[in-house]
């Protein structure tokens, strides 16, 4: 814990100012957390949770708390006065009160393969509807603004995406991801958005698009993969945003987070 919090946050969380109610882990933590001011307090438990969500993925397990992601997310609005999601009223589709069904949505998935040409583009967009339904994200379906087309959104984190959704033969090429950034950027400043492509993105189209976007990417393998391995889609996104602001990559498959 010591190493951690010197690491990861700067702090010295065996300071006697955080032993005031105890020495356990648990009683230093509460008693930080009551001193440190609000953004301090948001870092660091953003960092145990990923350290917490990095951990159980390692060793294969699944979340045996119920909904965890979507309280510790309510706990962080809390924290910084936010009004927090409910997560288990009916009237709220949000947020899912049980682990996802990681084998029926690979199921799902894979059986987009057999459906006709002229549907599966309508079909894969509301797979991925109800994909983010099960992780509690908040799904929009399409709608249509003033001379454009918006597939969906979603929310992460307190942060809504837009959502672009592509079923081709063909890997997506980098027209395609400059459109989809010019809807990102006629909206607000800070709007983000997840271009997915379920044959991919080509090389060049990803190189001619370059970096600096306010948009990720996944392909139908990073689905696959994220199904397979049960991986939370909220981890795979959240990993997916931070590698993109950290090396400014708007596309690192699943398998190489």
């Amino acid at each position: 814990m010591s190493l951690f919090f010197a690491e990861e946050i700067n702090i010295d969380i065996d300071d006697g100012r955080y032993r005031e109610d105890g020495t356990s882990k648990a009683k230093r933590l509460r008693c930080f957390l009551r001193k440190v001011d609000v953004p301090t307090a948001v870092r660091a438990l953003q960092a145990l949770w990923e350290y917490r969500e990095a951990r159980r993925t390692l060793a294969g397990q699944g979340d045996t708390f119920p909904n965890s992601h979507a309280q510790f997310l309510n706990l962080l609005n809390r924290i910084q006065g936010k009004p927090s999601q409910p997560t288990t009223s009916r009237s709220a589709s949000p947020t899912p009160t049980e682990r996802p069904d990681y084998a029926a949505l690979l199921s799902g998935l894979m059986a987009l393969n057999t459906v006709e040409p002229q549907r599966r583009g309508y079909d894969f967009e509301d797979f991925l509807k109800r994909l983010f339904k099960s992780f509690g994200l908040l799904p929009r379906g399409g709608f249509r603004t003033i001379g454009e087309q918006i597939d969906g959104s979603f929310v992460l984190a307190g942060e809504t995406y837009l959502l672009e959704a592509r079923w081709k033969a063909l890997s997506t090429p980098a027209a395609d991801l400059h459109a989809f950034q010019g809807k990102i950027r006629a909206r607000a400043t800070w709007a983000r958005g997840l271009f997915v492509s379920y044959s991919g993105f080509t090389t060049d189209g990803l190189t001619a698009y370059g970096r600096g976007g306010s948009i990720v990417c996944m392909d139908g393998l990073d689905l696959h993969d994220m199904l397979k391995a049960e991986i939370s889609l909220n981890h795979v996104l959240e990993q997916k945003v931070r590698r993109s602001v950290e090396t400014g990559e708007v596309f690192v498959r699943v398998r190489d987070l």
